[in-house]
């Protein structure tokens, strides 16, 4: 599985094999008043809890998601209202800042992603920012709302497309980790509704019809992260814990590991 905490800002409970140390504080008497609510977890490289700054975390993740797919969804709206409508009217001249406030909540979510493999959430949000970057240069050189524009001039494609690139990866991510067929389905729809639409091999029903089917696989995804426990978002903490060890600290703490259960320590004076 690929999630995990995130390695700089994280205090987890990362304790060595207790044949190592002895019995565990919690274990002791004396501590047994000291313990929390939260339940211990078992991970690769030692115990850990869900923290209250795990909590916020994952639900900054999961909040980004949830601004994404809102905006996604009064885009579309304003998309499929007809000309003059009310909807227009209201929100006609704010579709720009929809979409930017959409993506603003999208890279908080890239940012606070729990992903094992470091390069690959750095990829993430590399093209994500690429996707952004070339956004924003249609947003400052064009006249039509962004939506609209790429709408008209399927080549534009080729600067927002990284963007949809990154959605693509975090359905991925989504989809193999826990199993979401809703993920596994934006997976692929994703792509074919951007390429699509560049080449212009689908005519623009089935564009039309891939459009609606990538909001509703998106909301779906935003609404059911909230189903999930925090803990499944965090992953196995301990793995990045350990990576946010100095070498020398990982070598000692894989030797304590690997120590047999015969040289335990005594916990008697």
């Amino acid at each position: 599985m690929l999630t995990a905490a995130r390695s700089s800002r994280r205090t987890a409970v990362l304790r060595f094999p207790k044949h190592v140390l002895g019995r565990s504080r919690s274990s002791h008497p004396v501590c047994a008043a000291a313990q929390t609510e939260d339940p211990v977890y078992k991970g690769i490289y030692g115990d850990w809890q869900v923290e209250e700054s795990d909590r916020l975390e994952v639900l900054g993740y999961r909040g980004g998601i949830s601004v994404a797919a809102l905006a996604l969804l009064l885009e579309t709206a304003i998309a499929f209202s007809p000309e003059g409508s009310g909807l227009r009217s209201v929100l006609g001249g704010l579709q720009n800042g929809i979409v930017l406030t959409g993506a603003v909540g999208l890279g908080v979510s890239l940012v606070l992603i729990h992903i094992y493999v470091t390069p690959l959430k750095r990829f993430l949000q590399a093209i994500y920012l690429a996707g952004l970057a070339g956004g924003i240069g249609l947003i400052a050189t064009q006249a039509d709302p962004l939506p609209q524009y790429v709408a008209q001039h399927p080549s534009a494609v080729w600067l927002v497309g990284p963007f949809f690139a990154a959605v693509t990866g975090l359905a991925f991510k989504e989809g193999m980790c826990y199993g979401k067929p809703e993920c596994a389905a934006l997976f692929f729809v994703t792509p074919i509704l951007l390429l699509g639409h560049l080449t212009g091999l689908i005519p623009e029903s089935g564009q039309q019809g891939l459009l609606l089917a990538f909001v509703a696989l998106f909301t779906v995804f935003a609404g059911r992260k909230y189903t999930q426990a925090i803990k499944d978002d965090i992953g196995d903490k301990s793995v990045f814990m350990f990576q946010a060890m100095s070498e020398d600290q990982q070598q000692a703490h894989v030797a304590a590991m690997q120590q047999p259960q015969g040289l335990e320590t005594s916990d008697s004076i």
